[in-house]
């Protein structure tokens, strides 16, 4: 490998948990196997950094899931960014050459953030590339995204694909889960979500092992979750809980793979803390699933899932993007604007669950409104006793997937944008 240049840092942007673990992570271990960067190469000139930036749905957990990655040298809080750009110097030492990669949020703070530091700067425009003045490149996930931009700039995109069609679908045969038809409950990683998918999924995870007995259940914790989390919303701290007949979540042992929790019906829910838990989801039959980026995380793994949006707790869905939702969480206007606004949005939603957004149509079922417990119980049975409806299910997300290979394109587009002896020989 030639001569690296003095120094030089990889700085990768993001906003919430879901981009961490389908977007950053994947890419950051990439990068760590094509070139020596700190914090894994203590000697090297190049380091990878990571800054977060605002972002309404985030939980302010997400510095800390990234820092115990060990992927980082420097790791940026959110709640810093502005001070950041003011005074990047506060935040240690920023090398003269670097790249700043957009992999999540709004892509106007990277725009700000590499003009600040002097970097070049990479877009992964899933959708939309929407500066692409200040973009040295862009990689697009599809060719449609490539053709939004303005013809004149179309000569700085390169279509990747989609990232999320690497996730690891060899990792079933590595990790067996024990024998069993398996179900996964995903209640979502906000708070908003967390306040009504936990008691709602746990009742209907014991109203479907009434249905079938057989069936066991897993719940993959986001990475900014905590059982204690999980706990506190099944409890009665959390008045929605009193909603459901499942009663109190309790610790119930464990096993080497996972925590166990047991619900008041006697339900035994398997709790997996590791992150990401692709091996054990790639084994599930069914999933049942709040929205956002674990739709797309499913989508990616071929699981089935059935996407659920519970209409009658509106007051506490105010988890939406943008300048609305800020004013949602205003404390004299919560209530009142929230319930509004979500409403508002229920009824001019279109489609929620990323497979369908990227197909343009119903793949997977979206279920929103004054649903209950028992029918989606109901409605979960009816799926996992008819395999081969699951196994078409199965087939159009994994048509939807594309070929593995986006994030080594990606790697390559970073590694081109660096000074040439920082990319190797």
């Amino acid at each position: 490998m030639s001569t690296l240049p003095p120094g030089g840092s990889v700085c990768l942007v993001c906003n919430g948990p879901g981009e961490l673990s389908t977007w950053v992570r994947p890419l950051a271990e990439a990068l760590h196997e094509a070139m020596p960067l700190r914090p894994r190469a203590e000697q090297a000139s190049l380091a990878l950094d990571l800054v977060l930036v605002p972002c309404p749905n985030a939980t302010g957990r997400e510095h800390h899931v990234a820092s115990d990655m060990g992927l980082f040298r420097r790791v940026t809080p959110a709640r810093v960014f502005w001070r950041l750009l003011c005074r990047p110097g506060r935040w240690g030492p920023w090398p003269r050459h670097g790249v700043v990669v957009f992999l999540g949020g709004d892509q106007f703070w990277t725009v700000l953030l590499s003009a600040r530091l002097g970097y070049r700067h990479l877009t992964y425009a899933e959708w939309i590339a929407r500066w692409p003045r200040w973009n040295d490149r862009i990689a697009a996930m599809s060719s449609q995204a490539q053709q939004r931009l303005p013809p004149r700039w179309r000569n700085r995109c390169t279509v990747v694909g989609d990232l999320m069609a690497d996730l690891p679908a060899s990792a079933r045969r590595s990790q067996p889960l024990p024998e069993g038809e398996w179900v996964a409950l995903l209640p979502g990683s906000k708070r908003a979500k967390l306040r009504v998918g936990v008691p709602f999924l746990m009742e209907t995870a014991d109203r479907l092992a009434a249905r079938r007995p057989g069936c066991r259940f897993l719940l993959p914790l986001a990475p900014t979750v905590a059982v204690e989390d999980l706990l506190e919303q099944a409890g009665p701290s959390n008045p929605i809980a009193r909603a459901y007949g499942t009663g109190p979540l309790q610790p119930d042992g464990a096993m080497p793979w996972c925590l166990l929790l047991r619900t008041a019906a006697g339900t035994t829910v398997h709790v997996i803390r590791s992150h990401p838990a692709h091996a054990s989801l790639s084994q599930c039959a069914l999933a049942l699933t709040t929205v956002g980026a674990n739709t797309a995380e499913l989508g990616a793994l071929g699981v089935p899932m059935l996407v659920l949006v519970p209409t009658q707790h509106l007051e506490v869905m105010q988890a939406w993007d943008g300048w609305l939702g800020l004013i949602a969480r205003l404390p004299l206007l919560r209530r009142l604007l929230g319930v509004a606004l979500t409403a508002w949005r229920m009824r001019h939603r279109g489609l929620l669950a990323w497979p369908n957004i990227s197909a343009g149509r119903m793949v997977v079922p979206e279920r929103v409104g004054a649903i209950t417990p028992e029918q989606i119980a109901a409605e979960a049975d009816d799926w996992l006793s008819a395999p081969a409806r699951l196994q078409g299910m199965r087939d159009d997300l994994r048509s939807l997937r594309g070929q593995p290979g986006a994030v080594a394109a990606l790697r390559q587009m970073v590694l081109e944008l660096l000074p040439p002896a920082a990319a190797g020989p």
